[in-house]
């Protein structure tokens, strides 16, 4: 910004000088020039009301001075400043007044993508493909928010995706990421030894494959000191710590009007109310930190984004991968199939009458009225397969990262924001509260043209989709046969997804008993949980169970080790088998004891932690078989 400074200190142009509020007239004397020019930014923008109550020269000057330290930080942090901020703001929030529709112009129609049959010729093909392409993927965790929804104090990455072994989200994300590395890798070694050539992976130096896939983890205020101990105090699940980058997002300014005059915080005239700006804001930290161009660089190609509680994503990971290096697609969102009128997003392909293309989500509350006014008189209705035929999407995207980094050298990462006020009135003039711009990750294709292979990958959502987003007692409020999305529904449906991977790999898998945990009917199916590295794909599972296996419902199975083989394993109870990787272990006939058991938990119990009384439910470990092999060797498990 070219300066309107004199030479005297604190002065200011005369042509400026009649819009400056008396009260900051006042104290334009202890105000440093870059100061200064802040604030003749926000009298410009019409913000001179965050002046008017301050006192004279020598009252709270600190106060005062970190009031301009704030909104440097607010300044700087938005690409183009505060003033293209309240810029926007204005546009949207009078388009928002005037019920303005954002999808005016446009027709929608079913787009094309890739439906995916869990465990056929073509799901294994796509898997293979996806690993091999793996070592050139770098994973970014959106985790800016806390668990206060979910009823649970903490951060969520640090919740436990099941209680059968304990394990946190976040350690179930790095331990796959790293069962995908090393499988990556599995293939470049065979491939370089049938080729007697050495076939390099991004970073290597020699024939050997050294990939370390990158992780990036975007945090909040609310969460970056948190994850970083939760990190430090795990070694980081196995991952080096130089894997691991935390981007923190900051959060924006709220408006207090449709002149979006920027809101005072209610308890300090000097600070301005703050709030999340969305996880679009991954897209510029990405671009402004470098890392980008680095990956490229460095020969990498995909860029997966991810949120923090779905723990069947990486059911889904390595076949969706595949697609993207098969349908060589810019940008492939993973879906999951969505019942008409269901509360998730559509993909959806919507074409302007300019003749201008694009396939976005577009909102559940939107999409059935966008449809009704194109011409759809039924609006979003299912349809033979008995689903609507726009896909649920579960905001799990797969960039290709060259067309990405075009893109973004454009838009420097801005995505297309959009404001949600709630109005006092019909007349929309006032505020229930303030509000402020928000920007989805899911909304980056809007910028895309027409040129841009998007596309969709559809897979079961028992495999892949179990949020865990709701506190008990909201849970327990969703209409009958709709989706909880809690720690209850969240945890059963890991058990469920594993229990079906097993069943179509060939194992005789008890069927589930229906039980209520927190006022939530859920079905319960042997808690079976097993290491990432030990069954990555369906074709790895496949090769590692026997057809004359049997688990009962009762039943709690943890597989942790890589060469572990259910040869005839009849199990009614508990077992609990760990290996080195240099082990090779065989299990062999009948396992029965008092095993696991669970036992009911009421969510105000507050003698019990949070994250036992979200799930409503607690883990007695009557009777099981431990067994552990830490030593390299070929070993059999057979109780006698």
């Amino acid at each position: 910004m070219a300066s309107d400074l004199d030479s005297t200190p604190g002065a200011i142009r005369a042509d400026w000088a009649a819009a400056v509020p008396p009260n900051l007239q006042k104290n334009l004397s202890i105000l440093p020039p870059a100061q200064i020019e802040l604030a003749r930014m926000l009298v410009e923008m019409g913000q001179s009301h965050l002046f008017r109550d301050w006192p004279d020269p020598g009252v709270d000057d600190q106060e005062k001075l970190a009031f301009f330290d704030q909104i440097k930080l607010l300044n700087e942090s938005y690409p183009g400043g505060l003033a293209s901020y309240i810029k926007t703001a204005r546009e949207l929030l009078e388009d928002s007044r005037l019920g303005k529709n954002p999808f005016d112009g446009f027709t929608p129609s079913v787009p094309t993508g890739e439906q995916l049959t869990f465990g056929d010729d073509s799901f294994i093909n796509f898997e293979e493909t996806g690993i091999k392409e793996a070592r050139k993927a770098a994973f970014v965790l959106v985790a800016g928010g806390l668990g206060e929804r979910l009823g649970y104090n903490g951060i969520k990455l640090a919740l436990p995706r099941e209680t059968t072994t304990g394990k946190c989200f976040l350690q179930h994300y790095i331990e796959s990421i790293l069962a995908l590395q090393e499988a990556s890798c599995g293939y470049v070694e065979v491939q370089r030894h049938l080729m007697f050539t050495s076939v390099m992976c991004p970073r290597s130096s020699s024939g050997g494959c050294r990939t370390e896939i990158p992780l990036v983890i975007m945090t909040s205020d609310d969460t970056h000191a948190r994850t970083l101990q939760v990190l430090k105090s795990n070694a980081y699940f196995g991952m080096a710590s130089t894997q691991v980058i935390l981007l923190k997002q900051e959060k924006v300014a709220c408006l207090a009007d449709n002149d979006a005059r920027l809101a005072l915080d209610p308890k300090n005239k000097y600070r301005i109310q703050t709030k999340p700006h969305g996880h679009g804001d991954v897209h510029a930290l990405l671009y402004s930190s470098g890392l980008l161009k680095k990956w490229r660089d460095e020969g990498l190609r995909w860029v997966l984004f991810f949120q923090d509680t779905n723990g069947l994503l990486f059911n889904a990971v390595p076949a969706a991968l595949g697609v993207s290096a098969t349908k060589q697609y810019h940008v492939n969102s993973l879906a999951v199939p969505r019942k008409a009128k269901e509360a998730i997003g559509g993909i959806t392909k919507l074409t302007h009458a300019d003749g201008r293309t694009m396939v976005i989500n577009v909102e559940y509350n939107q999409l059935d009225p966008l449809l009704r006014a194109s011409g759809y008189s039924d609006g979003d209705v299912n349809c033979e397969t008995g689903y609507s035929p726009f896909p649920g999407n579960i905001n799990q995207l797969i960039l290709e990262l060259d067309s990405y980094i075009e893109e973004l050298s454009k838009t420097g990462g801005s995505i297309k924001e959009f404001v949600n006020p709630k109005y006092k009135d019909a007349s929309k003039s006032a505020f229930k509260s303030s509000t402020r711009l928000e920007c989805m990750m899911q909304d980056y294709p809007k910028t895309l043209p027409p040129t841009a292979r998007v596309g969709f990958t559809v897979m079961d959502t028992w495999l892949a989709y179990a949020p865990v987003k709701n506190n008990p007692e909201d849970a327990a409020k969703v209409p009958k046969g709709n989706p909880y999305h809690s720690a209850t529904s969240g945890e059963m449906a890991v058990y469920r997804a594993n229990s079906l991977i097993l069943k179509k790999a060939g194992i005789h898998i008890d069927e589930p008993v229906k039980d209520v945990f927190n006022g939530q009917e859920v079905e319960v199916w042997p808690r079976v949980t097993w290491l990432p590295k030990w069954g990555l794909s369906f074709a790895e599972v496949k090769k590692k169970v026997g057809a004359n296996c049997f688990v009962s419902q009762p039943s709690t199975l943890v597989i942790n080790g890589r060469n572990i083989h259910l040869e005839t394993l009849s199990l009614n109870g508990a077992l609990i088998i760990s290996s080195v990787d240099s082990a090779e272990v065989r299990v062999e006939g009948a396992i029965q004891n008092k095993g696991w058991t669970l036992e009911k938990v009421d969510y105000k119990d507050a003698s019990f932690p949070e994250e036992i009384r979200i799930r409503g439910f607690r883990i007695n470990k009557v009777e099981q078989l431990e067994a552990t092999y830490d030593q390299p060797g070929s070993f059999t498990l057979k109780p006698q």
